[in-house]
This record gives structure tokens, C-alpha cells and sequence, in this order.
């Protein structure tokens, strides 16, 4: 069932600690998420399902569009023109249980346009948990069991919340890619996604009565990792665990490539002889590699090496052999937090989301939104 469109009124929320005692009452804390779905475009197209209102940056109302319309914006000067409105911001509203259009799919919730730099900034608001239909089934797999979905519909929304609160003077407070979450519109919703963010509504991760950094990835390769020897600052939820994701299509895989193309892409050290790894982490994971050719020698970061090559991961080992190089390496994605594909297998050993979350966010807490 579709559901309206709500609107945030306040910006307050505190934390109550969670008992699991019967069925939850509904969540009264509706929350709006700026999520920037195109940017510094020229050219966009823009639309809604139903009858929407179209307004100014003054929230004064500058007409109405027909539903199941579309219309290009361009930019004219120091305006954004649309359709027969020109203005420094627009804002496209749709009536009822209406969906709006940009560039190529649908969306939840309202369209803010706005000018960055020479083109238009696209950014969606919508409401948090209508957002996380989306987001789960685009960050984990529709099929996989409910306890995993439960799982990532908690993480995701207690990370896009310590984002909203990180970026609250900046124009959005999320986008759509792995940088922060991914994001899809209605192209990644599913029954099975909207029924986890339905049963955990408004749940989230904290740590001393604060939403936690709850970042995740798809694989470890068997062991997460401490934050401090991925990023940063020591977090005491974010602590290295044993991972359950043997089942993982990407839990071992390999790649090779030539060692003159890979002295190409390196630069400076002309055909590769040795890969030598300076620093790694507890669990294995490249920090340093020196790169040794047959014309110099060059230190550049597991980070840097993963995306020359389009590693899954820096968890990895390297031989070199007759002119090529050997790569083998094991998960995807960084190795902080919680592993999708180890929550996928808890879930397959009948762990429920509440165990799940605990393992991979160590000595954090489940609590539920609440108004002020």
C-alpha cells in the first residue's frame, strides 16, 4: 500500500531505549531527508504522477502542472526556467499520493531544483522511511531473509540520520551512490523491503543516547575490521568481528593483468617486478604497497591500488609471473561495520536483526525515534 506523502514539522527527536514487549505502537517522528539525486546537470526533466503545485524558493506559489507531465529545466542566466516560470529555485510538490520525475525514474516526496554553479542541482525530499524502501532494496538483495532486510533497513537509517545531522547546513544531506547510500526511487522497492522497514520503523543504533556511525559493506572476507585501521579515530562500535558471509559470490575472487600495463597505470616504475606490501592492517588489508618496476620504485595506497585496478577490496595477495600479475583477494568494500552478505548468513542460521546489528555494531544499542 502506498502511503502519503508526510512533512517534517520540527527537527527534535529523542532516543528511548527499546523493549521488545508485544508489537511496536506506530512511529509519530517523521523525518525529511534532502537527497541529492542529480547534480550540476544542464538539462533535466522533471514531472509528477498527479496534479503538483509548483513554487519559488519564497514557498509562493507559481502555478500547477497536469499529472503524468513532463518538462525540461535549463538554465537562463541567473534563473532556472521551467516550462513558462523562470526563478532562482523551484519546487515541484505533487497533490495526493503523487510521485515525482527526475531524469529518469520515480521518485517519493518533493523535487527542490536550485542552481550549482553552471547547471541545476536536483534534490529529492522525502521522508525517511519512505526513502528506506528504496535504500534496502538497492543496498541488499529483495530475496534474502527478513532478519538481513531488518538488519539493513536499521543500519541505513541510523547512518542517513548521522548524515542528516552532519550535513544539516549543507544543501542535501545524502546522495545516491555508495558514497553515502544507494538510492533508486520506486526502481528498488519490493514488498519484501517496504515489510523490513515496516517492522523496524523508526529503530536505530546508538551509542551513550547518539545514532552511531553505522557504515556497512558487502564482504569482509571473514573479519571485519577496527575503524582506527581503516579511517580514523578508534569508535568503540565499530570494532573488528568474525564475519559470516562464506556464502558471498565475492568472498574469494582474483584478477590478473599484465605487469607492463600495470607499470602504465602506476607511472614511473615501468614494468612491474615486485609487489611488496609496507603496512596492513590486523586483518590483511593493504595500507602501503611498494611497487618495484625495472625503471623506478613507487609507495601508493591500498586505496590508490584498488582503484587503478577496480579491486573489490584492499584484503588481498599478489604474485607475479611470467609477465603477469597475480591478484587474489577476498570480500567487497571497505570492512567497517556490518557485512551484508555475513548478515545474509546469520539470518540463513535463523539469527534475528536485533542479534545481527549487535554483532557487527559492537556495545551499541537498539532505541526508537520519538517526538519531543
Amino acid at each position: 500500500m502506498l502511503r502519503p506523502l508526510r512533512r517534517l514539522i520540527g527537527h527534535s527527536w529523542v532516543l528511548s531505549g527499546l523493549v521488545w514487549l508485544g508489537t511496536l505502537a506506530p512511529a509519530q517522528a517523521a523525518v525529511d531527508l534532502r537527497v541529492a539525486v542529480r547534480q550540476t546537470t544542464t538539462n533535466l526533466q522533471v514531472g509528477s504522477s498527479t496534479n503538483a503545485l509548483i513554487r519559488n524558493g519564497q514557498g509562493q506559489v507559481l502555478g500547477e502542472i497536469a499529472g503524468m507531465s513532463s518538462f525540461a529545466v535549463g538554465r537562463q542566466g541567473n534563473q532556472l526556467a521551467f516550462d513558462r516560470w523562470r526563478a532562482t529555485e523551484v519546487w515541484i510538490e505533487p497533490q495526493g499520493d503523487g510521485y515525482v520525475w527526475i531524469g529518469d525514474r520515480w521518485y517519493r516526496g518533493r523535487t527542490q531544483l536550485r542552481q550549482s554553479g553552471n547547471g541545476i542541482l536536483a534534490i529529492n525530499h522525502v521522508d525517511l522511511e519512505d526513502y528506506l524502501y528504496s535504500v534496502v532494496g538497492a543496498e541488499a538483495i529483495p530475496s534474502w531473509p527478513q532478519e538481513a532486510l531488518k538488519a539493513q533497513a536499521v543500519a541505513a537509517r541510523t547512518y542517513a540520520l548521522k548524515k542528516r545531522s552532519e550535513n544539516a547546513g549543507k544543501p542535501y544531506d545524502l546522495d545516491t551512490t555508495t558514497a553515502t547510500q544507494v538510492y533508486k526511487g520506486l526502481n528498488s522497492e519490493y514488498s519484501t523491503t517496504h515489510a523490513a522497514v515496516n517492522a523496524t520503523e523508526s529503530q536505530v543504533m546508538t551509542y551513550n543516547g547518539s545514532v552511531i556511525l553505522a557504515v556497512f559493506h558487502s564482504s569482509s572476507g571473514g573479519h571485519t575490521e577496527n575503524v582506527e585501521d581503516i579511517w580514523s579515530q578508534p569508535l568503540p562500535y565499530l570494532r573488528g568481528v568474525v564475519d559470516y558471509d562464506q556464502s558471498s559470490p565475492v568472498y574469494q575472487w582474483s584478477k590478473t593483468i599484465s605487469a607492463a600495463r600495470l607499470g602504465e597505470l602506476v607511472g614511473g616504475v615501468g614494468t612491474v617486478k615486485q609487489l611488496i606490501p609496507q603496512r596492513a592492517t590486523p586483518q590483511g588489508r593493504v595500507i602501503t604497497m611498494k611497487v618495484i618496476g625495472d625503471r623506478g620504485t613507487k609507495n601508493i595506497s591500498g586505496d590508490q591500488l584498488r582503484s587503478l585496478l577496480e579491486l573489490r577490496s584492499t584484503l588481498i595477495n599478489a604474485r607475479i609471473q611470467q609477465g603477469d600479475v597475480y591478484i587474489y583477494g577476498k570480500g567487497f568494500g571497505h570492512g567497517v561495520g556490518m557485512s551484508q552478505w555475513g548478515a545474509n548468513g546469520l539470518a540463513a542460521q535463523g539469527i534475528d536483526y536485533q542479534q545481527i546489528l549487535r554483532h557487527y555494531y559492537q556495545n551499541a544499542t537498539i532505541a526508537k525515534l520519538t517526538p519531543r
